[in-house]
Protein backbone atom coordinates (compact mmCIF):
# COMPACT_ATOMS: atom_id res chain seq x y z
CA UNK A 1 0.00 0.00 0.00
CA UNK A 2 2.79 2.44 0.89
CA UNK A 3 4.33 2.06 -2.57
CA UNK A 4 1.30 3.38 -4.48
CA UNK A 5 0.87 6.19 -1.97
CA UNK A 6 4.44 7.35 -2.68
CA UNK A 7 3.52 7.70 -6.36
CA UNK A 8 0.53 9.99 -5.78
CA UNK A 9 0.53 13.57 -7.11
CA UNK A 10 2.38 15.97 -4.83
CA UNK A 11 -0.77 17.75 -3.58
CA UNK A 12 -2.35 14.42 -2.55
CA UNK A 13 0.80 13.37 -0.71
CA UNK A 14 0.92 16.71 1.10
CA UNK A 15 -2.73 16.38 2.11
CA UNK A 16 -2.14 12.91 3.57
CA UNK A 17 1.14 13.76 5.33
CA UNK A 18 0.93 12.55 8.91
CA UNK A 19 -2.46 10.90 8.38
CA UNK A 20 -3.76 7.44 7.48
CA UNK A 21 -5.80 7.25 4.28
CA UNK A 22 -9.24 5.84 5.09
CA UNK A 23 -11.16 5.76 1.83
CA UNK A 24 -10.87 6.22 -1.94
CA UNK A 25 -13.76 7.48 -4.04
CA UNK A 26 -13.56 5.90 -7.50
CA UNK A 27 -15.46 8.32 -9.74
CA UNK A 28 -16.42 8.80 -13.38
CA UNK A 29 -18.53 11.52 -15.01
CA UNK A 30 -21.83 10.46 -16.60
CA UNK A 31 -23.45 12.39 -19.50
CA UNK A 32 -24.72 15.25 -17.30
CA UNK A 33 -21.33 15.39 -15.54
CA UNK A 34 -22.52 13.87 -12.26
CA UNK A 35 -19.87 11.88 -10.39
CA UNK A 36 -20.80 8.18 -10.39
CA UNK A 37 -18.78 5.35 -8.90
CA UNK A 38 -17.91 3.61 -5.65
CA UNK A 39 -16.28 4.48 -2.35
CA UNK A 40 -13.91 1.75 -1.20
CA UNK A 41 -11.62 1.30 1.81
CA UNK A 42 -8.07 2.37 1.05
CA UNK A 43 -6.71 -1.14 1.70
CA UNK A 44 -9.09 -2.62 -0.86
CA UNK A 45 -8.26 0.07 -3.45
CA UNK A 46 -4.55 -0.72 -3.06
CA UNK A 47 -5.25 -4.32 -4.14
CA UNK A 48 -7.41 -3.59 -7.20
CA UNK A 49 -6.43 -2.21 -10.59
CA UNK A 50 -10.01 -1.85 -11.88
CA UNK A 51 -13.63 -2.35 -10.95
CA UNK A 52 -16.95 -2.79 -12.72
CA UNK A 53 -19.98 -0.55 -13.27
CA UNK A 54 -22.93 -1.11 -15.64
CA UNK A 55 -22.87 0.85 -18.90
CA UNK A 56 -26.41 1.98 -18.11
CA UNK A 57 -25.01 4.92 -16.12
CA UNK A 58 -24.57 6.61 -19.51
CA UNK A 59 -28.21 6.04 -20.50
CA UNK A 60 -29.57 7.93 -17.49
CA UNK A 61 -31.20 11.36 -17.75
CA UNK A 62 -30.72 14.18 -15.26
CA UNK A 63 -33.99 13.13 -13.57
CA UNK A 64 -32.90 9.51 -13.10
CA UNK A 65 -35.04 8.19 -15.94
CA UNK A 66 -33.56 6.17 -18.81
CA UNK A 67 -33.07 6.70 -22.52
CA UNK A 68 -33.60 3.63 -24.71
CA UNK A 69 -30.01 3.74 -25.95
CA UNK A 70 -28.80 0.25 -25.12
CA UNK A 71 -28.55 -0.93 -28.75
CA UNK A 72 -29.64 -4.12 -30.49
CA UNK A 73 -28.97 -6.39 -27.50
CA UNK A 74 -31.43 -4.45 -25.36
CA UNK A 75 -31.13 -3.16 -21.81
CA UNK A 76 -28.87 -5.86 -20.36
CA UNK A 77 -26.73 -3.49 -18.27
CA UNK A 78 -23.43 -5.05 -19.30
CA UNK A 79 -20.39 -4.30 -17.18
CA UNK A 80 -17.71 -1.81 -18.11
CA UNK A 81 -14.17 -1.99 -16.73
CA UNK A 82 -13.23 1.20 -14.89
CA UNK A 83 -9.49 1.85 -14.57
CA UNK A 84 -8.01 4.58 -12.36
CA UNK A 85 -5.99 7.47 -13.74
CA UNK A 86 -3.73 7.97 -10.74
CA UNK A 87 -2.59 11.36 -12.03
CA UNK A 88 -6.08 12.57 -11.02
CA UNK A 89 -5.81 11.39 -7.39
CA UNK A 90 -7.00 14.35 -5.35
CA UNK A 91 -8.05 15.19 -1.81
CA UNK A 92 -11.67 15.31 -0.70
CA UNK A 93 -10.96 17.83 2.09
CA UNK A 94 -14.61 18.33 3.12
CA UNK A 95 -15.03 14.73 4.32
CA UNK A 96 -14.93 13.70 7.97
CA UNK A 97 -12.11 11.22 7.38
CA UNK A 98 -9.03 11.20 5.14
CA UNK A 99 -10.34 10.53 1.65
CA UNK A 100 -8.98 10.69 -1.89
CA UNK A 101 -10.91 10.97 -5.16
CA UNK A 102 -9.61 9.25 -8.30
CA UNK A 103 -11.12 9.73 -11.76
CA UNK A 104 -11.48 6.52 -13.76
CA UNK A 105 -11.70 5.76 -17.48
CA UNK A 106 -14.30 3.36 -18.91
CA UNK A 107 -13.35 0.41 -21.12
CA UNK A 108 -15.23 -2.44 -22.74
CA UNK A 109 -14.28 -6.00 -21.81
CA UNK A 110 -12.08 -6.13 -24.93
CA UNK A 111 -10.12 -3.14 -23.53
CA UNK A 112 -11.44 -0.64 -26.10
CA UNK A 113 -12.61 2.74 -24.73
CA UNK A 114 -16.35 3.08 -24.12
CA UNK A 115 -17.19 5.64 -26.85
CA UNK A 116 -19.97 7.43 -24.95
CA UNK A 117 -17.98 7.97 -21.76
CA UNK A 118 -17.47 11.78 -21.70
CA UNK A 119 -13.78 11.69 -20.74
CA UNK A 120 -13.14 9.24 -23.58
CA UNK A 121 -14.94 11.58 -26.02
CA UNK A 122 -12.59 14.42 -25.09
CA UNK A 123 -9.52 12.18 -25.26
CA UNK A 124 -10.57 11.11 -28.76
CA UNK A 125 -10.80 14.72 -29.97
CA UNK A 126 -7.44 15.63 -28.42
CA UNK A 127 -5.81 12.63 -30.09
CA UNK A 128 -7.19 13.72 -33.47
CA UNK A 129 -5.39 17.05 -33.03
CA UNK A 130 -2.19 15.26 -32.00
CA UNK A 131 -2.37 13.03 -35.07
CA UNK A 132 -2.06 16.23 -37.11
CA UNK A 133 0.96 17.40 -35.11
CA UNK A 134 -1.01 19.86 -32.97
CA UNK A 135 -1.44 20.23 -29.22
CA UNK A 136 -4.70 21.92 -28.22
CA UNK A 137 -4.55 24.25 -25.21
CA UNK A 138 -7.65 25.53 -23.44
CA UNK A 139 -8.56 27.74 -20.50
CA UNK A 140 -12.06 27.61 -18.99
CA UNK A 141 -13.88 30.34 -17.10
CA UNK A 142 -16.44 29.09 -14.58
CA UNK A 143 -19.47 31.20 -13.64
CA UNK A 144 -21.89 30.18 -10.89
CA UNK A 145 -24.32 31.57 -8.35
CA UNK A 146 -24.31 31.32 -4.58
CA UNK A 147 -28.00 31.24 -3.63
CA UNK A 148 -30.16 30.84 -0.55
CA UNK A 149 -30.96 27.25 0.39
CA UNK A 150 -33.86 26.06 -1.75
CA UNK A 151 -35.57 22.78 -0.87
CA UNK A 152 -38.92 23.51 -2.58
CA UNK A 153 -38.82 23.32 -6.41
CA UNK A 154 -41.98 25.46 -6.55
CA UNK A 155 -40.19 28.33 -4.84
CA UNK A 156 -38.16 30.84 -6.87
CA UNK A 157 -34.39 30.80 -6.39
CA UNK A 158 -33.22 33.76 -4.32
CA UNK A 159 -29.76 35.29 -3.75
CA UNK A 160 -27.90 34.14 -0.64
CA UNK A 161 -27.58 36.27 2.48
CA UNK A 162 -24.21 38.01 2.50
CA UNK A 163 -21.83 38.55 5.40
CA UNK A 164 -23.49 41.92 6.07
CA UNK A 165 -26.88 40.28 6.64
CA UNK A 166 -28.25 41.64 3.35
CA UNK A 167 -29.11 39.59 0.26
CA UNK A 168 -26.46 39.57 -2.46
CA UNK A 169 -26.96 42.50 -4.83
CA UNK A 170 -27.04 42.40 -8.62
CA UNK A 171 -25.25 44.71 -11.07
CA UNK A 172 -22.07 44.79 -9.00
CA UNK A 173 -19.67 43.30 -11.54
CA UNK A 174 -16.01 43.32 -10.41
CA UNK A 175 -16.94 44.82 -7.02
CA UNK A 176 -14.49 43.78 -4.30
CA UNK A 177 -17.07 44.70 -1.69
CA UNK A 178 -19.48 42.22 -3.28
CA UNK A 179 -16.79 39.54 -3.24
CA UNK A 180 -16.17 40.27 0.45
CA UNK A 181 -19.85 39.48 1.12
CA UNK A 182 -19.05 35.84 0.26
CA UNK A 183 -15.68 35.86 2.04
CA UNK A 184 -16.17 32.74 4.20
CA UNK A 185 -17.37 30.66 1.21
CA UNK A 186 -14.51 31.92 -0.99
CA UNK A 187 -11.99 31.16 1.77
CA UNK A 188 -13.15 27.54 1.81
CA UNK A 189 -13.04 27.38 -1.99
CA UNK A 190 -9.40 28.52 -1.91
CA UNK A 191 -8.55 26.09 0.92
CA UNK A 192 -10.20 23.13 -0.81
CA UNK A 193 -8.56 24.03 -4.15
CA UNK A 194 -5.12 24.24 -2.51
CA UNK A 195 -5.63 20.84 -0.86
CA UNK A 196 -6.54 19.42 -4.27
CA UNK A 197 -3.55 21.02 -5.99
CA UNK A 198 -5.54 23.37 -8.24
CA UNK A 199 -4.30 26.79 -9.28
CA UNK A 200 -7.00 29.46 -9.46
CA UNK A 201 -6.16 32.38 -11.76
CA UNK A 202 -8.66 34.64 -10.02
CA UNK A 203 -12.17 35.05 -8.54
CA UNK A 204 -14.38 37.98 -9.53
CA UNK A 205 -17.93 39.15 -8.89
CA UNK A 206 -20.07 38.91 -12.03
CA UNK A 207 -23.20 40.88 -12.95
CA UNK A 208 -25.79 38.63 -11.31
CA UNK A 209 -26.87 38.69 -7.66
CA UNK A 210 -24.47 36.31 -5.91
CA UNK A 211 -22.76 35.39 -9.21
CA UNK A 212 -19.03 34.66 -9.17
CA UNK A 213 -16.47 33.68 -11.79
CA UNK A 214 -13.37 31.52 -11.33
CA UNK A 215 -10.69 31.53 -14.02
CA UNK A 216 -8.35 28.56 -14.38
CA UNK A 217 -4.85 28.59 -15.86
CA UNK A 218 -4.54 27.39 -19.47
CA UNK A 219 -3.34 23.86 -20.19
CA UNK A 220 -4.16 20.36 -21.39
CA UNK A 221 -7.88 19.97 -22.23
CA UNK A 222 -8.37 16.68 -20.35
CA UNK A 223 -6.59 17.98 -17.25
CA UNK A 224 -8.64 21.18 -17.26
CA UNK A 225 -11.90 19.26 -17.76
CA UNK A 226 -10.93 17.09 -14.78
CA UNK A 227 -10.43 20.25 -12.73
CA UNK A 228 -13.81 21.71 -13.70
CA UNK A 229 -15.43 18.37 -12.86
CA UNK A 230 -13.73 18.43 -9.45
CA UNK A 231 -14.38 22.15 -8.95
CA UNK A 232 -18.14 21.79 -9.27
CA UNK A 233 -18.18 19.40 -6.34
CA UNK A 234 -15.65 21.45 -4.38
CA UNK A 235 -17.69 24.66 -4.74
CA UNK A 236 -20.94 22.94 -3.78
CA UNK A 237 -19.32 21.55 -0.64
CA UNK A 238 -17.87 24.95 0.30
CA UNK A 239 -21.31 26.56 -0.07
CA UNK A 240 -23.04 23.93 2.07
CA UNK A 241 -20.66 24.73 4.92
CA UNK A 242 -22.16 28.23 5.01
CA UNK A 243 -25.86 27.45 4.71
CA UNK A 244 -26.20 28.27 1.03
CA UNK A 245 -26.23 26.44 -2.30
CA UNK A 246 -23.88 26.79 -5.26
CA UNK A 247 -25.70 26.34 -8.56
CA UNK A 248 -24.29 25.87 -12.04
CA UNK A 249 -27.65 26.22 -13.78
CA UNK A 250 -27.34 28.26 -16.96
CA UNK A 251 -30.17 30.59 -15.87
CA UNK A 252 -31.16 30.13 -12.22
CA UNK A 253 -32.78 33.55 -11.61
CA UNK A 254 -35.15 35.36 -13.98
CA UNK A 255 -33.98 38.77 -15.25
CA UNK A 256 -30.41 38.09 -14.09
CA UNK A 257 -27.48 37.12 -16.36
CA UNK A 258 -26.86 33.42 -16.87
CA UNK A 259 -23.75 31.41 -16.07
CA UNK A 260 -21.32 30.46 -18.81
CA UNK A 261 -18.25 28.28 -19.17
CA UNK A 262 -16.31 30.41 -21.63
CA UNK A 263 -13.63 28.33 -23.36
CA UNK A 264 -10.38 29.90 -24.62
CA UNK A 265 -8.52 27.91 -27.31
CA UNK A 266 -5.06 28.04 -28.78
CA UNK A 267 -3.23 25.35 -30.77
CA UNK A 268 0.49 24.62 -30.55
CA UNK A 269 2.60 22.96 -33.20
CA UNK A 270 4.03 19.94 -31.36
CA UNK A 271 7.37 20.01 -33.21
CA UNK A 272 8.14 23.73 -32.82
CA UNK A 273 6.04 24.56 -29.75
CA UNK A 274 4.71 27.65 -31.54
CA UNK A 275 1.10 28.85 -31.59
CA UNK A 276 -0.30 27.98 -35.04
CA UNK A 277 -2.57 31.04 -34.85
CA UNK A 278 0.50 33.32 -35.10
CA UNK A 279 2.90 33.63 -38.04
CA UNK A 280 6.65 34.30 -37.79
CA UNK A 281 5.96 38.02 -38.34
CA UNK A 282 3.39 37.92 -35.47
CA UNK A 283 0.43 38.30 -37.84
CA UNK A 284 -2.69 36.12 -37.73
CA UNK A 285 -2.38 32.91 -39.76
CA UNK A 286 -4.87 31.20 -42.06
CA UNK A 287 -5.25 28.52 -39.33
CA UNK A 288 -6.49 31.23 -36.96
CA UNK A 289 -9.25 32.19 -39.39
CA UNK A 290 -10.05 28.57 -40.26
CA UNK A 291 -10.56 27.78 -36.57
CA UNK A 292 -12.98 30.70 -36.21
CA UNK A 293 -14.85 29.57 -39.32
CA UNK A 294 -15.14 26.09 -37.87
CA UNK A 295 -16.81 27.52 -34.77
CA UNK A 296 -19.16 29.64 -36.87
CA UNK A 297 -20.12 26.77 -39.17
CA UNK A 298 -20.45 23.94 -36.65
CA UNK A 299 -21.36 25.40 -33.24
CA UNK A 300 -25.09 25.54 -34.10
CA UNK A 301 -24.97 21.75 -34.51
CA UNK A 302 -23.00 21.38 -31.26
CA UNK A 303 -25.32 23.62 -29.23
CA UNK A 304 -27.21 20.63 -27.83
CA UNK A 305 -23.95 19.60 -26.11
CA UNK A 306 -22.94 23.11 -24.99
CA UNK A 307 -26.49 23.94 -23.84
CA UNK A 308 -27.75 20.53 -22.67
CA UNK A 309 -31.01 21.41 -20.84
CA UNK A 310 -34.22 23.32 -21.52
CA UNK A 311 -33.04 25.91 -18.99
CA UNK A 312 -29.84 26.46 -21.00
CA UNK A 313 -31.71 28.35 -23.74
CA UNK A 314 -33.04 30.91 -21.27
CA UNK A 315 -29.46 32.21 -21.05
CA UNK A 316 -29.29 33.34 -24.70
CA UNK A 317 -31.10 36.63 -24.07
CA UNK A 318 -30.29 39.88 -25.83
CA UNK A 319 -28.29 42.32 -23.64
CA UNK A 320 -27.87 39.80 -20.79
CA UNK A 321 -24.12 39.03 -21.09
CA UNK A 322 -24.66 35.94 -23.26
CA UNK A 323 -24.33 35.60 -27.04
CA UNK A 324 -27.32 35.44 -29.36
CA UNK A 325 -25.30 34.78 -32.53
CA UNK A 326 -21.91 33.62 -33.77
CA UNK A 327 -20.45 36.89 -34.95
CA UNK A 328 -16.75 37.21 -34.09
CA UNK A 329 -14.78 40.25 -33.06
CA UNK A 330 -11.67 41.40 -31.28
CA UNK A 331 -12.16 42.36 -27.63
CA UNK A 332 -15.97 42.51 -27.94
CA UNK A 333 -18.10 40.69 -25.36
CA UNK A 334 -21.33 41.06 -27.31
CA UNK A 335 -20.25 38.45 -29.88
CA UNK A 336 -20.41 34.67 -29.54
CA UNK A 337 -16.78 34.33 -30.61
CA UNK A 338 -14.30 36.77 -29.06
CA UNK A 339 -10.60 37.35 -29.66
CA UNK A 340 -9.18 38.56 -26.32
CA UNK A 341 -6.34 41.05 -26.06
CA UNK A 342 -3.05 39.13 -25.96
CA UNK A 343 0.49 39.03 -27.19
CA UNK A 344 1.16 37.09 -30.43
CA UNK A 345 2.38 33.95 -28.63
CA UNK A 346 -0.83 33.79 -26.56
CA UNK A 347 -3.24 34.52 -29.43
CA UNK A 348 -6.44 32.59 -28.72
CA UNK A 349 -10.11 32.24 -29.63
CA UNK A 350 -12.82 32.40 -26.97
CA UNK A 351 -16.08 30.48 -27.39
CA UNK A 352 -18.73 32.25 -25.28
CA UNK A 353 -21.57 29.87 -26.15
CA UNK A 354 -21.09 27.07 -23.60
CA UNK A 355 -23.18 27.18 -20.43
CA UNK A 356 -21.80 26.26 -17.02
CA UNK A 357 -24.42 23.51 -16.92
CA UNK A 358 -22.68 21.52 -19.64
CA UNK A 359 -20.55 18.48 -18.90
CA UNK A 360 -17.01 19.97 -18.99
CA UNK A 361 -15.56 17.02 -20.91
CA UNK A 362 -18.29 17.20 -23.55
CA UNK A 363 -18.41 21.00 -23.74
CA UNK A 364 -14.65 21.26 -24.32
CA UNK A 365 -14.71 18.29 -26.73
CA UNK A 366 -17.53 19.79 -28.80
CA UNK A 367 -15.85 23.21 -28.97
CA UNK A 368 -12.51 21.70 -30.01
CA UNK A 369 -14.29 19.45 -32.52
CA UNK A 370 -15.84 22.47 -34.25
CA UNK A 371 -12.43 24.16 -34.44
CA UNK A 372 -10.87 20.94 -35.75
CA UNK A 373 -13.45 20.72 -38.54
CA UNK A 374 -12.64 24.31 -39.43
CA UNK A 375 -8.93 23.50 -39.69
CA UNK A 376 -9.77 20.53 -41.93
CA UNK A 377 -12.21 22.42 -44.17
CA UNK A 378 -9.99 25.54 -44.44
CA UNK A 379 -12.89 27.94 -44.93
CA UNK A 380 -12.79 31.61 -44.01
CA UNK A 381 -15.10 33.21 -41.45
CA UNK A 382 -17.33 36.21 -41.89
CA UNK A 383 -15.73 39.64 -41.51
CA UNK A 384 -14.90 40.65 -37.96
CA UNK A 385 -17.95 42.32 -36.44
CA UNK A 386 -17.92 46.00 -35.55
CA UNK A 387 -20.24 47.37 -32.87
CA UNK A 388 -22.96 45.79 -30.72
CA UNK A 389 -23.74 42.25 -31.92
CA UNK A 390 -27.01 42.28 -29.94
CA UNK A 391 -28.38 44.50 -32.72
CA UNK A 392 -28.17 41.54 -35.12
CA UNK A 393 -30.49 38.56 -35.45
CA UNK A 394 -29.83 35.28 -33.66
CA UNK A 395 -28.34 32.33 -35.52
CA UNK A 396 -28.48 29.90 -32.59
CA UNK A 397 -31.19 27.32 -31.91
CA UNK A 398 -33.69 28.76 -29.45
CA UNK A 399 -35.06 25.57 -27.86
CA UNK A 400 -33.69 22.14 -26.99
CA UNK A 401 -35.73 20.30 -29.64
CA UNK A 402 -34.35 22.49 -32.43
CA UNK A 403 -30.80 22.05 -31.14
CA UNK A 404 -31.19 18.25 -31.08
CA UNK A 405 -32.47 18.26 -34.67
CA UNK A 406 -29.35 20.15 -35.76
CA UNK A 407 -27.14 17.80 -33.75
CA UNK A 408 -28.71 14.70 -35.30
CA UNK A 409 -27.98 15.99 -38.81
CA UNK A 410 -24.31 16.85 -38.10
CA UNK A 411 -22.52 13.80 -39.51
CA UNK A 412 -19.12 15.52 -39.71
CA UNK A 413 -19.34 16.46 -36.02
CA UNK A 414 -20.40 12.89 -35.14
CA UNK A 415 -17.30 11.50 -36.82
CA UNK A 416 -15.05 13.62 -34.63
CA UNK A 417 -16.89 13.01 -31.34
CA UNK A 418 -17.75 9.36 -32.25
CA UNK A 419 -20.96 8.22 -33.97
CA UNK A 420 -21.88 5.93 -31.07
CA UNK A 421 -21.58 8.81 -28.62
CA UNK A 422 -23.81 10.92 -30.87
CA UNK A 423 -26.43 8.15 -31.01
CA UNK A 424 -26.55 7.64 -27.24
CA UNK A 425 -26.43 11.34 -26.41
CA UNK A 426 -29.33 12.19 -28.71
CA UNK A 427 -31.54 9.41 -27.35
CA UNK A 428 -30.89 10.35 -23.72
CA UNK A 429 -31.42 14.08 -24.29
CA UNK A 430 -34.63 13.50 -26.25
CA UNK A 431 -35.95 11.33 -23.41
CA UNK A 432 -35.17 14.19 -21.05
CA UNK A 433 -36.83 16.75 -23.32
CA UNK A 434 -39.98 14.65 -23.68
CA UNK A 435 -40.20 14.38 -19.91
CA UNK A 436 -39.95 18.17 -19.59
CA UNK A 437 -42.77 18.66 -22.10
CA UNK A 438 -45.11 16.83 -19.71
CA UNK A 439 -44.59 19.53 -17.05
CA UNK A 440 -47.08 22.41 -16.84
CA UNK A 441 -45.34 25.62 -15.78
CA UNK A 442 -46.63 28.40 -13.46
CA UNK A 443 -46.62 30.76 -16.49
CA UNK A 444 -49.09 28.51 -18.31
CA UNK A 445 -51.37 28.27 -15.28
CA UNK A 446 -51.24 32.02 -14.70
CA UNK A 447 -51.91 33.21 -18.23
CA UNK A 448 -53.82 30.38 -19.91
CA UNK A 449 -56.03 28.86 -17.22
CA UNK A 450 -58.85 31.44 -17.51
CA UNK A 451 -57.88 33.40 -20.60
CA UNK A 452 -57.89 30.96 -23.53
Amino acid sequence: MNEWLRNLPEAAQTYLEGHRLDEVECVIADLPGIARGKAVPAKKFAKQDSFFLPDSIFYQTITGDWGEAAGEDGFVERDMVLKPDMDTASAAPWTADWTLQVIHDAFNLDDTPVPFSPRNVLKRVVEMYRAKGWEPVIAPEMEFFLVARNVDPAKKIEPMMGRSGRPAAARQAYSMTAVDEFGPVIDDIYDFAEAQGFEIDGITQEGGAGQLEINLRHGDPVKLADEVFYFKRLIREAALRHDCFATFMAKPIANEPGSAMHIHHSILDIESGKNIFTADDNSETDAFYHFIAGLQNHLPSATAVLAPYVNSYRRYVRDHAAPINLAWARDNRTTGIRIPISGPAARRVENRLAGMDCNPYLGIAASLACGYLGLMEQKMPSDAYKGDAYEEETDLPRVMGEALDLFDEAEALHEVLHPEFARVYSIVKRAEYEEFLQVISPWEREHLLLNV
